[in-house]
């Protein structure tokens, strides 16, 4: 079981009050709806958030908690709040563990979720290599055989200096790389036991933090 983290609130599970609140957000995305329902936010989303974030902290490192406000000045959508709230523990650069809530429930996740042209460059020559290039197919393969999906962000072509039948020619072409499970509004997410959830998610995801931050730190 898991237990209360000492000096910071303990974990007790997400309410339907905060996925209400992120529905009606994604309704009427405006500044009077925030100011009347401020207080739901705080209690309902943030507080529970960093409770959470907080009883993974020895073991992962601290979270950041993102701020509920969007950046909107080149921004073609002016709605000025964020229809979900995340945290993130940062492992490497722009390379770590994720947990989120929004109108669609609650979901993990964790890889790179971007990388300057250099680092994805040396993930790319990582890949490509016939060593490093095959520990990352297999990380890949447990998590998905343990029915965690893998996403990201990818080319539709082929990355410059890189041939179309190379044989991880699939990975070459992301520009992120993450697993994550979808717990949407599985009842776990309303109880305290949902921290061990996030731990489990977390903890198999290491591999392919490590894989990665090992390629950005060597």
């Amino acid at each position: 079981m898991t237990e209360p983290t000492l000096g910071t609130t303990r974990f007790t599970g997400f309410s339907e009050a905060a996925l209400d609140f992120y529905d009606d957000l994604e309704i009427d995305n405006s500044r009077s709806y925030w100011e009347s329902h401020k207080d739901v936010y705080l209690a309902s989303v943030k507080a529970p958030m960093t409770a959470l974030a907080d009883a993974l902290e020895k073991e992962f490192g601290t979270a950041k908690i993102f701020r509920p406000f969007r950046d909107v000045r080149f921004a073609k959508d002016k709605t000025p709040y964020k229809t979900h709230q995340g945290a993130f523990v940062g492992a490497g650069p722009a390379c770590g563990w994720y947990v989120e809530i929004s109108a669609r429930g609650v979901r993990t996740g964790a890889g790179f979720y971007h990388a300057e042209a250099s680092d994805l460059g040396r993930i790319r020559a990582s890949i490509a290599n016939e060593l490093t290039g095959p520990k990352l197919q297999r990380i890949l393969a447990k998590l998905e055989r343990a029915g965690y999906a893998i996403g990201g962000d990818r080319l539709k072509t082929s990355p410059r200096g890189y041939d179309a039948d190379h044989p991880r020619i699939e990975l070459l072409r992301h520009r992120s790389l993450t697993v994550g499970r979808d717990y949407g509004f599985e009842p776990v997410i309303h109880t305290p036991e949902f921290v061990d959830a996030v731990r489990r998610d977390w903890n198999a995801a290491r591999p392919l933090v490590d894989w990665v931050c090992e390629r950005l730190e060597g």
